[in-house]
């Protein structure tokens, strides 16, 4: 619950802003905010969140009221890159300050429904509109191929098995191998029967067609409570697992009880930010607001790892499973430290790229775009802002963090395939997809949006 009391920050938002008059009264929409170029309206609404944002962390919910006040009436789901994350943003910190009368948050709440194929829609979604995915599964493929070389019985663990795309492209590639197609067992884990179905259905379908010898075992079960006996591994598999945009979740099971980090120190404001006509994602990463440390026992390094236990054992455990491989894709960001303030200033840096690549690549009047920003960035957004303790499993982490996971549980680095990363590098020139780029980092591929890195793929084998 979000303690009330003196707040160390400023008492109002407007005092950040000398120009803003509150008269004829708060919450007033200003008409000159409005004659400001986008670039320079993008900066009000980070300055606006930022501060807003320290009043939540400090507790002053009417202070930050205050500040979500004057947002909206700059925010907007439908507009520019910057008002659109702003909608999202002011969203979270709205749901985190709810949280401070339960009842309310509970009985707002309470008659949301989760629609499984709303959320299969979502995902397909991005998969088609963004290039992140498909470049995730075409290095994953060809580094399972390569490792699979010569196998006759190959079985792949999908510790997210929801996009059948993925698959039929392996059994395309499998089923063109001159000395013909290993029997192929897929033991698919998702927490939706309903997707596993589907998956078995569309993947036995297509492995017929090819005539591929065929197995899908579909385990429903969230990857935090899966049983290793049930994946059912058989003496003389080949093994490979393929995790993508899924092992993060697993941090939040380290995390159920503390709750001590759910307040946060304010971001210092004593430079003003000068507006330029750079984009948001560059002011971001060019003009970065400077936080306080709030101790040295409590504050998060890039290269330091919080303890979590049930994270090591579930790698290890995958370990003793012997894969020749497993290629895991995560989001290249830390939305994981213990502070609001700094899973907030990451966030923005982060989805700020984002939105600008789905700005630059769909037109804002699809409803699809709408779709993947409100169903799955927005959702994502408000996990890492509005949660805490087990229920916030968006806990992305940077790639290394994540080497110095898998090294500690006994995986050792694959260099990624060559072939691999020639196809990825087609489907970026073929598909005009301007702007996206790759790039190698530690032996491993970051895929970015311009310069800024979005999601890491690196591949891993267990050490003997």
């Amino acid at each position: 619950m979000i303690p009330e009391g003196p707040s160390p920050v400023p008492s109002s938002p407007l005092q950040f802003f000398p120009w803003m008059s509150a008269s004829p009264g708060i919450g007033s929409p200003f008409p000159w905010l409005w004659e400001l170029k986008p670039e320079e309206r993008g900066l009000w609404l980070i300055r606006l969140l930022v501060a807003c944002a320290n009043h939540v962390a400090a507790g002053s919910l009417e202070n930050a009221n205050i500040g979500l006040e004057q947002i909206s009436h700059l925010a907007s789901p439908d507009g520019d890159t910057m008002q659109r994350i702003a909608a999202y943003f002011t969203e979270a910190l709205a749901n985190r300050m709810l949280k401070a009368w339960p009842g309310i948050h509970k009985a707002l709440n309470s008659t949301k429904i989760s629609s499984v194929p709303d959320e299969i829609l979502v995902q397909k979604l991005f998969f088609e509109l963004c290039p992140f995915l498909k470049l995730a599964y075409i290095i994953t493929n060809q580094a399972i191929v390569e490792a699979m070389e010569g196998e006759k019985m190959v079985h792949i663990i999908d510790l997210n098995s929801c996009e059948p795309a993925q698959w039929i492209n392996l059994f395309q590639t499998f089923s063109a191998r001159p000395e013909g197609p290993p029997h192929l067992r897929i033991t698919g884990i998702h927490e939706q029967k309903e997707v596993l179905e589907q998956m078995a259905l569309r993947l036995t379908e297509e492995a017929e067609k090819l005539d591929i010898p065929f197995q899908f075992n579909p385990i429903v079960c969230k990857l935090e409570n899966i049983d290793l006996e049930s994946l059912r591994v058989k003496t003389g598999e080949a093994l490979a697992v393929s995790s993508v945009l899924q092992l993060h979740s697993l941090l939040a099971t380290d995390d159920e009880v503390p709750r001590r980090n759910f307040n946060s120190p304010p971001v210092s404001k004593t430079r003003v930010l000068q507006m330029t006509q750079r984009t948001f994602g560059e002011w971001l990463e060019k003009e970065p607001v400077h936080m306080y440390n709030p101790s040295s026992d409590i504050a998060s390094s890039p290269s330091s790892l919080a303890p979590a236990p049930k994270m090591g054992s579930f790698l290890a455990a995958l370990r003793a499973l012997s894969p020749k491989v497993m290629v895991v894709t995560e989001q290249e960001s830390n939305h994981n430290g213990p502070t609001l303030m700094e899973r907030v200033i990451e966030a923005l840096n982060f989805y700020a790229a984002l939105f600008d690549c789905l700005e630059s690549t769909v037109s804002r009047a699809p409803i699809e775009r709408q779709k993947v920003e409100k169903m799955l960035f927005g959702e994502e957004i408000k996990n890492i802002i509005a949660c805490e303790g087990g229920e916030r499993k968006e806990r992305h982490e940077k790639l290394e963090k994540w080497i110095l996971r898998l090294e500690l549980a006994g995986f050792g680095r694959v260099p990624l395939s060559y072939h691999g990363m020639l196809q990825a590098g087609r489907l970026l020139q073929t598909n005009n997809y301007d702007g996206y780029k790759m790039k190698e980092e530690n032996g491993c591929l970051v895929m970015c949006w311009q310069e800024r890195p979005l999601y890491s793929i690196s591949a891993w084998g267990f050490r003997r």
